[in-house]
């Protein structure tokens, strides 16, 4: 047929019609010439869709064929629908009697469920001559035949429809022989050849007839056939079936050998012109002959072969009944068979689109993907429902036999990467079939989660004395986003140390969060402080979190006891007094010593490590204390030489001594000290501390004048009385400070007139800071012999942590006595005096409580506090 059509020039008979209906999907049919040439326009898909053609390729079109072939072209820029390959109607369609292509449009970017579908008909032309199934015929008529008897021709095939397939039949002029067609009008394929007047073998034993099948195109096509009667005397009746038509229905998935019909012929001949032997007949497609069987004896019509009811949903069985006479008859019959649809084919899921990854932050019903569902089968085999797991953040939505995958809920990258969704689409057939598509869906990770420290607060340990770039510790923080969302850095935040800069302190590395130290930290300067640390991420926006690092400087062991009493100038030693008379245990002096360290490293223990007698003095370990183990002799030496050693408990433990001269004397108060050793270098003293000396001395000048004020008071009441004791103080001799200093040295039982006594009194001072140790100072009274004065002496020792200052001083109290009337009494006063000293942080006070003795001798008592 494509042969006949190259010979005559190709004529394109273009028939373009739309009929858009109005739904929610448009639909367009177009009608095309098969044999088109390739290139030729259909029609304009934008236009008939009322689709801006400006937006097809941005959304990327795309037309999805029902076929294997790509027929149909659109082109992206007018829309225009133009042929891509020629069409064969008969290739395509076969014995189909509607030959439709079905297409589907899907328009993306972005991604709608906006969906077209149109169809294209390919329409027939007449490329096709009919044909009969043979050649020649021939044909055996008795001549016994009786005017109108009929005899069956085959018709003429033409695999063109409509107008171009067969139309009429023409048979050459012949005097016993018409043609009848009224049978092929009524849409039988079988020709009658009707005998019009009786055959005379002897006239003419042979007739040659031509017959023609001329079709409906334009210009018509013919085919001719062959007929030759031979005219024969005997079997003049051909076999006959019960039923022209046989209609039967039939399982598609029936098995080979299966019984689809018994057919049934007779024929009233007898002997051989009645036996029938069943076929198919010429014009049964050979298709057809490949499913099916019939028996030539038992006229059974067996399946053969494999149905499919989406091949073809019915078949057409053209059976011949021939009687074995000499003069073969045969009768005609049409075996209907129906398939019947059976759920043979499970539905499928094509993805046509996908749009991964889908970012975290994505709102409930965003698009991820676009699905198609096809199922072979027909009727309710042809239903197919999809569904996916229960439990994850998406839902299908569905448009026919379109389905899109949405999001709901929120989505999260940290607890789900990824999403494998198995869509399960399942028919409704019994039994239903079912399968399977799995959907591979990336979440896209936004910023949104904070780096996030391992620990809510950082303590770090770091000893004194460091060296510079000291590793301290790593501050760690996770990101649990990725990429570059997950990458951290550290800083410092800007802040100030004692009205230093953080990074005078301490740096961090950016990329780890190593922590090291800038300088070299003393324990004594700063005890401990507080950093910022802050992690940000890289995402954009970036954001961060902080953290307090809290850093302790541990002490150590960098600072040798300070010996602040006694204290030796130069190379000579200490020089202390004690009374010939002094009994066992009696306190010789006592080492005051501090340690600018802290903890155990600032416990002091003290130590007699040489001495020029083993045996006469001990030292107390805790507190110092030098004190004698027996009574002095009367001939022993005049000067004892000791070496007292302070050692702290730090590891290693450190160290100072202290020389001390211990002289023997008759009278301690003839003795005169060396205040030089009380006294430190000028070059010694920081500016603090001699703000501090400043300070003090003023308070004891104020303190001095106070009490002179008070006395003179004192002895102008008493003058009221009539009482001389002003003049001169009572009589009292003025004592120099040395003279003062020195009776403080030495025991009270030494100064104190004889039948007079008095308890010993001690000062309690709390150690605070470096000094941990509570220590106990001894208070003394001295009351000169036959006077009406008091003096009490103290020397006082004031620490603080930034250096430690030795003041003495003595003080001077008269304390006078009143007369009442005409006799004399003693009054006892009660004189306090509260000095307070603010050195920043670091806060001084001095107490003096004293109370006045009588002239019996008995103490009302002594305390003072510093």
């Amino acid at each position: 047929s494509r042969g006949a059509a190259a010979e005559t020039p190709m004529r394109v008979y273009l028939m373009l019609f739309c009929l858009i209906c109005c739904t929610a999907k448009g639909q367009v049919v177009y009608s095309i010439a098969e044999e088109t040439e390739r290139g030729v326009s259909v029609g304009n898909v934008a236009k008939d869709f009322r689709i801006d053609a400006a937006t097809l390729l941005p959304r990327k079109f795309r037309m999805i064929a029902s076929s294997s072939k790509q027929y149909f072209n659109i082109n992206g820029s007018t829309g225009a629908l133009t042929v891509n390959e020629p069409i064969d109607r008969e290739q395509l369609c076969e014995l189909k009697s509607s030959c439709l292509l079905n297409y589907e449009l899907v328009l993306e970017n972005p991604l709608e469920l906006y969906r077209l579908e149109f169809k294209v008909e390919v329409l027939d032309i007449n490329d096709n001559a009919p044909c009969f199934p043979r050649q020649d015929y021939r044909l055996e008529i008795s001549e016994s035949a009786m005017p109108g008897a009929r005899f069956h021709i085959e018709s003429a095939q033409d695999p063109d429809v409509g107008t171009n397939s067969v139309q009429s039949y023409q048979l050459s002029p012949s005097r016993h022989f018409a043609l009848d067609l009224k049978g092929f009008q009524s849409g039988s394929k079988l020709l009658e050849l009707v005998l019009q007047q009786p055959l005379d073998r002897e006239q003419s034993a042979l007739e040659q007839l031509v017959l023609t099948a001329v079709d409906g195109g334009d210009p018509p096509r013919s085919g001719t056939a062959q007929i030759s009667v031979r005219v024969v005397d005997t079997n003049d009746n051909p076999p006959t079936f019960d039923r022209s038509t046989y209609t039967v229905s039939l399982l598609e998935n029936a098995l080979p050998g299966t019984l689809v019909v018994k057919l049934n012929a007779s024929d009233p001949d007898e002997g051989s012109n009645g036996e029938v032997i069943y076929s198919f007949g010429s014009y049964t497609p050979q298709k057809v002959r490949q499913l099916f069987s019939v028996d030539p004896h038992s006229g059974e019509v067996r399946v053969n072969g494999t149905l499919d009811y989406e091949e073809a949903s019915s078949y057409e069985i053209y059976v011949q009944a021939a009687d074995q006479g000499p003069v073969s008859m045969a009768g005609h019959c049409k075996v209907l068979v129906n398939i019947v649809d059976a759920n043979d084919n499970a539905p499928e899921v094509v993805l046509t689109s996908l749009y991964s990854p889908v970012p975290e932050d994505a709102k409930a019903g965003t698009v991820v993907a676009l699905m198609s569902v096809t199922d072979q089968d027909s009727g309710l085999n042809k239903q197919v429902s999809l569904r996916i797991p229960p439990g994850l953040p998406f839902t299908l939505n569905s448009f026919k036999n379109s389905y899109t995958l949405v999001t709901q809920g929120n989505l999260d990258h940290e607890k789900a990467a990824a999403y494998n969704i198995t869509v399960t689409a399942t028919d409704s057939g019994n039994p239903p079939l079912s399968s399977q598509k799995v959907i591979h869906v990336e979440i896209s990770d936004i910023n949104d989660n904070p780096p996030r420290f391992e620990e809510p607060v950082y303590s770090v340990y770091i000893p004194e004395n460091n060296p510079l770039g000291a590793f301290m510790c790593t501050i760690k923080a996770t990101d649990p986003d990725v990429a570059e969302n997950a990458y951290v850095t550290y800083s410092l935040l800007d802040g100030e140390i004692e009205g230093l800069p953080v990074s005078s302190y301490v740096s961090i590395k950016s990329d780890r969060g190593d922590m090291y130290a800038v300088r070299s930290f003393d324990y004594e300067t700063l005890r401990e402080f507080q950093v910022v640390v802050q992690a940000q991420d890289a995402g954009i926006p970036s954001l961060s979190s902080t953290v307090t690092v809290h850093i302790y400087v541990v002490d150590e062991n960098d600072h040798a006891p300070q010996i602040l009493y006694p204290t030796s100038a130069n190379t000579s030693a200490a020089l202390e007094m004690i009374p010939r008379s002094a009994y066992a245990g009696y306190l010789v002096t006592k080492i005051i010593a501090i340690d600018g360290d802290s903890g155990q490293n600032a416990w002091l223990f003290f130590h007699l490590v040489q001495t020029s007698d083993p045996g006469l003095f001990r030292v107390e370990l805790h507190t110092g204390e030098i004190r004698t183990t027996r009574k002095l002799g009367e001939d022993s030496t005049p000067t004892f030489n000791l070496t007292v050693e302070v050692r702290d408990n730090g590891e290693p433990p450190m160290s100072s001594s202290v020389a001390i001269t211990i002289a023997v004397v008759d009278r301690v108060s003839k003795i005169i000290p060396d205040r030089r050793r009380h006294l430190k270098s000028p070059s010694n003293y920081s500016e603090i501390t001699i703000y501090l000396i400043i300070a003090l001395s003023a308070i004891s000048f104020v303190f001095l004048f106070t009490i002179i004020g008070l006395t003179v008071i004192k002895c102008y009441r008493y003058s009221l009385y009539g009482d001389s004791c002003c003049g001169g103080f009572c009589g009292v001799r003025e004592r120099s400070p040395a003279e003062l200093y020195k009776q403080a040295n030495n025991n009270i039982d030494a100064r104190l007139p004889h039948g007079l006594k008095v308890q010993p009194h001690f000062i309690e001072v709390r150690g605070n800071g470096s000094l941990t140790k509570t220590y106990c100072y001894k208070a003394c009274l001295t009351a000169g012999s036959g006077s009406d004065t008091f003096i009490i002496n103290g020397c006082f020792m004031l620490a603080y942590r930034q250096s430690a200052v030795s003041v003495w001083f003595a003080c001077s109290v008269r304390l006078l006595s009143t007369h009442i009337g005409t006799k004399p009494r003693r009054k006892f006063c009660d004189y306090c005096v509260f000095v307070s000293y603010d050195c920043g942080r670091n806060k001084i006070s001095l107490c003096t409580n004293v109370c006045c003795v009588s002239r019996h001798g008995k103490s009302r008592g002594v305390t003072v506090v510093g």
